[in-house]
């Protein structure tokens, strides 16, 4: 269920130092609780749903042969067509036992990906305009039908923060798009709360297979440095949005101390070769 918030502590004030600096505000976060009917945008949903279209994040996220930094676990298998990874000793052992050997005397090396735990966090805070709201609406919907296989979460935020789907709940892509654009863009950026609310959503999943992707303009004006909870996270990857007001060293700062990668795009169009390079590594 989609919940909305009334914005957090009138007064609160755009952090001293200028982009990237440490700063810290008295914002308070809150997870939403309460809802309100808003009417959804039709044009807006349909355009989402077209550009996650276009994302093809199939061939992004899965390719036929894991690399070998993939994460998982290298098992010996019978070949079955899908690798080209000899398991040479288990073989000769096989054919040794076998005077007439087959295909299925064959054992490869192959890879099995353990489900990950990833959570994603949307910024929808009144920096982000309306067509980085839909692009982030699309990033996401296209990212949550592509990672069936996995446990995923939804967060999006602002001064405060609504939890979409919690991790692991089972998420339909064009619902997912369709609750991201009826909550209004609105009220500062209070990018450490919607960290915290990941990092909690997260807690007590093996931090190998756990990771938390970021998907703002890093304008952060509320509630405390997000540095610090990020450097908490298992992995925090930052798909950083420039095409208005931004705030780089933030995101790179971010991608940094949670041993991630910051990559900036501008229009929909960056958003595959974007998450190629993240989910590569």
């Amino acid at each position: 269920m989609v919940t909305d918030h009334r914005p957090g502590k009138p007064g609160s004030t755009a952090p001293p130092g200028g982009p990237g600096a440490p700063s810290a505000t008295d914002e308070d976060g809150e997870v939403a609780t309460e809802a309100d009917s808003l009417v959804v945008d039709d044009v807006a949903r349909h355009r989402a749903r077209r550009i996650a279209r276009k994302l093809a994040l199939a061939q992004v996220l899965h390719t036929r042969h894991a690399p070998r930094g993939a994460t998982g676990t290298l098992v010996t298998r019978r070949w079955r067509g899908d690798s080209d990874e000899i398991d040479l000793d288990a073989t000769l052992e096989a054919i040794a036992a076998n005077p007439l050997p087959t295909d299925d005397d064959i054992l490869v090396r192959q890879r099995v990906r353990r489900r990950r735990s990833i959570m994603l966090v949307v910024d929808i805070s009144g920096s982000a305009r309306g067509e980085q709201v839909r692009t982030a609406a699309a990033t996401v919907g296209a990212l949550v039908g592509e990672l069936s296989r996995d446990a995923v979460g939804v967060i999006a935020f602002w001064s405060a923060a609504a939890l979409i789907s919690p991790l692991g709940e089972p998420i339909e892509p064009d619902r997912v798009v369709d609750q991201l654009l009826t909550l209004t863009s609105q009220g500062l950026t209070n990018v450490s709360f919607a960290l915290s609310v990941a990092a909690e959503q997260l807690r007590g999943t093996p931090s190998a297979d756990a990771r938390v992707l970021l998907l703002s303009d890093c304008v952060h004006n509320a509630g405390p440095d997000p540095r610090i909870v990020a450097a908490t996270l298992p992995r925090l990857d930052v798909l950083l949005d420039v095409s208005g007001e931004h705030d780089t060293d933030l995101g790179r700062d971010l991608a940094r101390v949670g041993r991630g990668r910051a990559i900036p795009i501008r229009t929909d169009h960056d958003v595959a070769p974007a998450l190629r390079r993240i989910f590569a590594g």
